[in-house]
């Protein structure tokens, strides 16, 4: 079990070995201690060793200038000068904020960038402005589409925090996938199967092999079949590709730059980087915000009370169970599993850290 700030501490220590400032370090690091908190733990300090390898292979560069390339009153376009995603997303969630103080609505883009941790953290900022927040991204093309066997989109999440009055935050996060990739890597650590419905080798036939991804096989969309929707779970995956890479002039699709150091980079490109979307919008540009908090309790209210099924004691809103762990791992510390353990010492040795 370990300390919330010990792990924000060491893998901020780690990030600046790398070569970043202690500002870039820090935040990025608590993006990282986030998804801990939140019971991401895909996307937590388990990460800290596929950008030492990206950056062991000069994939990240640790000295960015981030930039607004094109601008209106309401949009942004942000380049982020290839370093770590969490640097330019928090600049560009930011800045849609500012965007919708201003005209009501904001919304900016990211190219140029890399993996940014997990998307609920940035639309979670406007939370505080009472405002809603939307994030997307694109990620590597690990995806096959409904019917194919080639990977073409990533696990490309979604995520929309929208603020109430008395009760919690409605915070939906999810990929557009039934699992995301670090569950892979997570099982294959443990020398586990993944079960059926979530990946497919390279011909297109059904696996549970956890580490079938380094073999050449797909991670399958939301629904893992035609039969049970998969092509609504592709459909989805290409809006977010095409908010994030399309729209913002990142790759998209099978062109996106692996996030992971097993596949090599692609010859073709067709954009700058990978791409991010944000969206702020400010409640009183649609209505006054005490009615609408006051809606939003009510809507919360009802589908909270709304009779459980057998076998579950009550109705969940998106965002309790990252809410309640959060508060949990807060409390008590945060589980890491030994070969995650292994991992990141390895890194400290290398860098002449420690980690216990």
């Amino acid at each position: 079990m370990y300390p919330y700030q010990y792990l924000l501490e060491f893998t901020t220590q780690v990030l600046i070995k790398m070569g970043f400032t202690y500002a870039h370090a820090s935040e990025s690091a608590k993006v990282f201690l986030a998804a801990e908190l939140r019971g991401h733990s895909t996307h937590g300090v388990i990460r800290l060793g596929d950008y030492y390898k990206l950056w062991k292979a000069g994939r990240i560069n640790v000295n960015p200038t981030i930039k607004i390339v094109h601008e209106t009153p309401s949009t942004a376009v942000v380049d982020g000068d290839s370093t770590l995603g969490m640097i330019p997303a928090k600049y560009a969630m930011e800045l849609a904020i500012q965007k919708a103080n201003k005209v009501g609505t904001g919304w900016t883009v990211v190219k140029n960038s890399c993996n940014f941790g997990i998307a609920g953290y940035y639309a979670m900022m406007a939370l505080e402005h009472n405002m809603i927040g939307i994030t997307m991204t694109n990620a590597s093309p690990l995806v096959a589409p409904t019917f194919s066997s080639e990977g073409m989109l990533g696990t490309n999440p979604i995520a929309v925090a929208i603020p109430a009055k008395t009760q919690p935050p409605f915070v939906a996060d999810f990929a557009t996938t039934p699992i995301n990739r670090g569950k892979f890597t997570i099982a294959a650590k443990k020398g586990e199967k993944i079960g059926f419905g979530f990946a497919q080798d390279k011909e297109g036939n059904p696996t549970d092999d956890s580490s079938i991804l380094e073999k050449g096989g797909t991670m399958l969309p939301l629904g893992g079949d035609r039969e049970h929707g998969s092509h609504k779970g592709y459909c989805l995956g290409a809006i977010v590709d095409i908010f994030s890479g399309a729209l913002s002039g990142a790759n998209f699709g099978p062109f996106v730059p692996p996030m992971v150091a097993y596949l090599p980079l692609l010859e073709k490109s067709v954009g700058d980087g990978l791409g991010h979307f944000f969206g702020a919008m400010r409640v009183d540009a649609f209505r006054p915000a005490t009615e609408f908090n006051d809606s939003m309790d009510e809507w919360i209210s009802a589908f909270r009370n709304a009779k459980p099924a057998i076998g579950h004691e009550k109705v969940l809103i998106p965002g309790d169970l990252e809410r309640e762990s959060e508060a949990r791992k807060k409390q008590e510390g945060i589980i890491l599993i030994p070969q995650v353990i292994t991992d990141l010492q390895k890194i400290a040795y290398t860098f002449e850290l420690k980690f216990e």
